[in-house]
């Protein structure tokens, strides 16, 4: 069976005056050597296809795959991770992870909390901010936090990210809008502890991997699991299983908004704990990072003794199941 392999190099972004930011949730070669040996490992046969630009000219050329393993990222528009898929698509080519409906609005936090709030569970309430004026409408009580509504990786996060009053939330607001076109997302804080619970499967076969809790060090950017935070993890983090009673409330509620969206393969669903120890769901990333060392998603494997092949194999036989091949 031939695979595929679609994805995002950093550093042929960064070749072509891309920043160091814009280029944050891209993969390193490391991260495609370690999938693409995995799949070797499970006895797949790889083609290395890269980005879409590279996807689009190669399937006008007439070539072809069995499946194909995308986790292309994308660099504009919120559209962005919904362009492989949908070329995909359009050519009848079976591929790994979410279709292009799902990766188009779990891209943008504020649609994706319609949906969940939509299914009953539990999320911050929010605003959205797309120009400076719209802070004047914002009625949610403060301390509030701010973030762009359409990054991952941390990106526009920082210790400033929570505000405490108008003044600071419009300087904040003016400050990232500037930087990120797409708008921004305004949210009650969540004060409480901070888990990513990393799922596999799809539809009622979806289930929990395993939890992770993120604790900051003294050292590190107050308030949330940023983007310094997360590039410096080694450093700035520590992580813990939890197995209490509100880690497995927060395992029920990951799995409930995996399945509410309609995620597929595997990911991760990010969640914080409310005043009152209740967790919330903050986010999904259905194109998890896949780093075998340093990305959240297999670090919460190794914590379960599930090695990083057996976690390409999972998504794999996901993707096989649900397309038939």
């Amino acid at each position: 069976m031939i695979i595929g392999f679609t994805y995002d190099l950093r550093s042929d972004y960064l070749r072509e005056g891309f920043t160091e930011e814009e280029t944050a949730e891209f993969d390193r070669e490391s991260t495609i050597e370690g999938i693409e040996g995995a799949l070797h490992g499970l006895g797949y046969q790889t083609d290395r296809i890269g980005h879409v630009k590279n996807l689009t000219q190669r399937l006008v050329k007439g070539d072809r795959w069995d499946m194909v393993f995308n986790i292309c990222e994308g660099i504009h528009g919120i559209g962005r991770e919904a362009q492989v898929p949908a070329l995909l698509d359009a050519y009848n080519i079976p591929y790994t992870f979410s279709d292009p409906l799902v990766l188009s609005l779990t891209l943008h936090k504020g649609m994706t909390k319609r949906v969940i709030r939509d299914c009953g569970l539990a999320t911050p309430d929010f605003a959205m901010v797309m120009v400076p004026g719209d802070v004047e409408m914002i009625r949610l009580p403060y301390p509030l936090f701010v973030k762009p509504a359409a990054e991952g990786t941390g990106k526009g996060i920082d210790a400033k990210s929570r505000v405490n009053n108008k003044a600071e939330l419009l300087e904040v607001c003016k400050s990232l809008l500037t930087r990120f076109s797409l708008g921004l997302i305004v949210e009650t804080f969540m004060p409480g502890r901070e888990f990513t619970v990393g799922i596999a499967g799809t539809g009622e076969k979806a289930r929990v991997l395993g939890i992770m809790e993120v604790h900051l060090k003294a050292e590190a950017e107050a308030h949330s699991y940023t983007y310094v935070n997360k590039e410096n993890c080694d450093d700035l983090v520590v992580y813990s299983v939890p197995k209490d009673n509100v880690a497995e409330r927060s395992r029920e509620l990951a799995l409930a908004s995996w399945r509410c969206l309609n995620c597929r393969d595997a990911g991760r669903v990010d969640l914080r704990a409310d005043v009152n120890g209740i967790p919330n769901f903050l986010e999904v990333n259905p194109l998890a990072g896949l780093h075998p060392i340093h990305s959240d998603l297999p670090i919460i494997c190794k914590f379960q003794g599930i090695p990083f092949q057996e976690l390409i194999r999972f998504i794999m036989d996901s993707a096989r199941e649900r397309t038939g091949f």
